[in-house]
């Protein structure tokens, strides 16, 4: 059934300020009700039935003029983020809707946020190779684990599901100034085993982004699960190989867990995992902090941007990259 300039659903929300996208104006192009080929364990919305395209479409009409008036109102936006009450790519004018937006977005950026599902379909792949920025989720590898935490249509298949992200973030790299962001969400007992972090190590280390953003659960979910702590975050965050660029996203329910390092105990750190000043303040005591700081004013240690997050790297990886960059 499609609803036509139907008004009684606002299509736009924000702008919202994010440390990772920067200010967003949102499109939800399921406002009415969930509508996702997932029924995730840890989702915010309430459980419903699982289904392979949206029921309920709003019209790109009704969007864009939503958006033009948003525009006029809030000029200075990053990026338009393309998102859903479930699953965005689901949205059946989805390329329509994209090109509409690129005719008036002049240098803002756009991002669409989408569980990956729908890569396994062409017109959904080329159509995501259009975005600025585009962040997949993959919460786990293997069917067993996927099936339990992401609850998925029945005929996904995680297999065909990865091998797609591996080729998309392929293609996508080959275009100038995209940027592609994965995201792993790990919910207690389920996907947060050494067997299912390797596994997803492994997998992640084929694909092409530019940041993997590990959170846990922050809202109340739909189903009795539970998130991980702060410090299990860090912990899983050195399980993945160096060369991943890892970044902690979840530091809502973050526990203070202040620990005394050394200098060299701090390079060995940062070395090993990045770390953003917000993470340093979870985990250093204020001793290691001046150390930090005196590290910092002896350029011993640097900032680095990846993809709009400033992270504390050892000012010799910095120049060894640029070294074999030459």
């Amino acid at each position: 059934m499609t609803t036509p300039n139907n008004s009684a659903y606002k299509t736009i929300f924000g702008p919202v300020s994010s440390r990772r996208f920067g200010v967003s104006l949102g499109i939800d192009l399921s406002p009415s009700h969930k509508q996702c080929n997932f029924d995730c364990l840890y989702c915010e919305l309430a459980p419903a039935a699982t289904m392979s395209k949206q029921e309920n479409v709003i019209s790109v009409e009704t969007i864009m003029i939503e958006l033009q008036h948003a525009l006029q109102e809030h000029q200075n936006i990053d990026v338009i983020t393309f998102t859903a009450n479930g699953e965005p790519t689901m949205y059946p004018h989805l390329d329509d809707l994209l090109e509409r937006v690129n005719a008036i977005k002049k240098s803002t950026q756009t991002l669409i946020l989408t569980n990956s599902a729908t890569l396994t379909d062409d017109k959904v792949f080329n159509t995501l190779l259009k975005f600025d920025q585009v962040k997949l989720s993959l919460d786990a590898v293997s069917k067993e684990v996927f099936d339990k935490i992401d609850r998925p249509y029945h005929d996904i298949n995680i297999e065909h599901l990865v091998n797609r992200v591996i080729t998309f973030s392929q293609a996508y790299k080959e275009q100038e100034s995209t940027q592609l962001f994965m995201e792993v969400l790990f919910v207690h007992t389920l996907n947060d085993t050494p067997e299912e972090i390797k596994r997803l190590n492994d997998t992640l280390l084929h694909i092409k982004a530019k940041r993997v953003d590990i959170g846990t659960i922050d809202r109340p979910p739909a189903y009795p699960v539970m998130g991980i702590s702060y410090q299990e975050l860090h912990h899983i965050s050195q399980q993945f190989d160096s060369s991943l660029p890892i970044h902690i996203a979840s530091r809502q329910h973050a526990e203070l867990n202040h620990s005394a390092y050394s200098s060299e105990e701090i390079l060995n750190t940062l070395d090993k995992r990045p770390l953003t000043t917000d993470d340093v303040k979870l985990l250093f005591d204020e001793e290691s902090q001046k150390r930090l700081k005196v590290l910092l004013q002896n350029n011993i240690v640097s900032y680095s941007k990846l993809s709009g997050v400033s992270f504390l790297v050892p000012t010799n990886n910095i120049n060894r990259k640029k070294i074999k960059s030459v």
